[in-house]
């Protein structure tokens, strides 16, 4: 291995030590399976490897790893064999399973998954990520008002689920 391909492979360690947490669990939001999330994770990091941008700041960066991980999600959903089917073992665990760590757990998550893909995904760059409004209509491609829509959205759809469930969604 020549020196610049030791060192892009040492500093591609590094961001994926760095944005793993972050591309899985926006993958996560987006799909709600692991399996995609797993998927949609290895795709993001080989864009990584196979691309090898050039990063002008921190922020850059993370908003590189955010869109990259959204046009994944939304291109694995257009696969028409993944939107045929689901492995019988995920949806036997998703009907007999408590939810995993990673997925959060409890009447939010719940909540949460009643939520469309797209809604979901604003929730989660908005609440879990720190994300501003004009931030995430710049990662998303859409304008300022349908972000601040779309968390308006989503906040009255979780208020509906939450008190429809009797302060519960599950």
């Amino acid at each position: 291995m020549d020196g610049n391909a030791q060192e892009f492979s040492t500093h591609a360690e590094e961001l994926v030590d760095k944005y793993a947490r972050l591309v899985y669990q926006l993958a996560y939001a987006r799909t709600r399976s692991r399996e995609a999330a797993e998927d949609i994770f290895q795709d993001v990091f080989l864009r990584l490897v196979s691309k090898r941008p050039v990063f002008d700041s921190e922020e850059h960066e993370k908003a590189w790893f955010c869109r990259v991980t959204v046009n994944c999600a939304n291109s694995y959903w257009r696969n028409p064999f993944r939107r045929r089917t689901q492995p019988l073992d995920e949806t036997r665990a998703g009907e007999l399973a408590a939810p995993g760590p990673e997925e959060g757990g409890g009447a939010l998550d719940a909540c949460l998954d009643r939520l469309s893909p797209q809604l979901r995904t604003v929730v989660h760059l908005y609440y879990y990520e720190g994300y501003s409004g004009p931030e995430i209509a710049a990662l998303l491609g859409k304008g300022e008002s349908a972000v601040r829509m779309a968390l308006m959205r989503a906040r009255r759809q979780l208020r509906d689920f939450w008190e429809e469930g009797g302060n519960s969604c599950v």
